[in-house]
């Protein structure tokens, strides 16, 4: 039997629902929210694990921070990376 979410992918759960470019936008922020992401503070790839929306913490380090709904890091930390500081 062949896959039948080949392009779809993880939006495949929806089926036939809620129209192709509705379909699509999900796809593309549930792949960014999956993806494994770097720890901004010690590196790590793949140990960042989202706790709530816009909460991130690192498994290896323990850092937790205020981040971007589906990314660890939003588009104004990417840009100004420096602000970001480690509180515990």
């Amino acid at each position: 039997m062949t896959r039948r979410t080949k392009t779809v992918g993880i939006a495949g759960r929806y089926g036939p629902r809620y129209g192709s470019t509705l379909r699509k936008r999900v796809k593309r922020i549930l792949e960014q929210r999956y993806a494994p992401h770097v720890c901004p503070f010690c590196g790590a790839k793949g140990k960042v694990v989202r706790v709530s929306v816009g909460i991130w913490k690192c498994k290896k380090c323990g850092a937790v921070w205020a981040g971007a709904a589906y990314v660890p890091r939003s588009g104004l930390s990417k840009g100004f990376p420096k602000i970001i500081v480690r509180g515990e």
